[in-house]
């Protein structure tokens, strides 16, 4: 386990996640990578350290984070991934290959950061509600884990227009994301 940074009380915030980034960047150690990332997540959650995380570029870390193998990174990360910084730096792909991680918080913070994107605001991006999106969301709404099948179903009735989703139910039984989209049984003829 990862011991906290030795910095001076005399340095304050921007010092103590300074010594966070630095101690992220340079360990070896995935659990000393997953405990600082881990921290940076909770110190995302306070406005008053915004400042310091863009200066520091923390949001950078966290959607560098996104392609990582290790899942408890991934999953830390894109809870506190910024929209506007995602937006605008091309974070995108990173939030939607997150779809298909063996990971089920993580699949559900893609799904909800998705929706986040989507919400109103300028600049519209069409690849939030793609085909294999849509088609992933179908999938998803089939899903025996009722957290992932409601934010689905909310994604597909609020984001989409149902004309994509009867393409996307048109087009034929294929991945989706690398997700293979479920099979519907045909009825069982007497």
């Amino acid at each position: 386990m990862a011991q906290k940074p030795k910095v001076d009380p005399h340095v304050g915030r921007l010092g103590y996640l300074q010594a966070l980034v630095t101690e992220f960047q340079e360990t070896e150690s995935q659990d000393a990578k997953e405990q600082v990332l881990a921290n940076l997540a909770n110190f995302a959650y306070d406005p008053s350290n915004y400042q310091y995380l863009r200066q520091l570029q923390v949001l950078d870390l966290f959607l560098d984070s996104l392609s990582e193998e290790n899942e408890t990174l991934v999953e830390f990360a894109i809870d506190r991934a910024n929209k506007e910084h995602i937006l605008q730096t091309g974070g995108v792909p990173l939030i939607i290959n997150c779809l298909s991680s063996p990971n089920e918080e993580t699949v559900l913070s893609a799904v909800t950061t998705i929706m986040y994107l989507c919400s109103p605001g300028p600049g519209s991006h069409p690849e939030l509600t793609a085909m294999p999106v849509v088609q992933c969301m179908l999938r998803f709404s089939l899903s025996t884990n009722t957290r992932l099948r409601n934010l689905a179903q909310i994604f597909l009735e609020d984001f989409c227009s149902p004309s994509q989703v009867a393409e996307a139910r048109r087009w034929p039984a294929h991945s989706a994301l690398g997700i293979p989209l479920p099979r519907t049984e045909a009825p069982q003829q007497p």
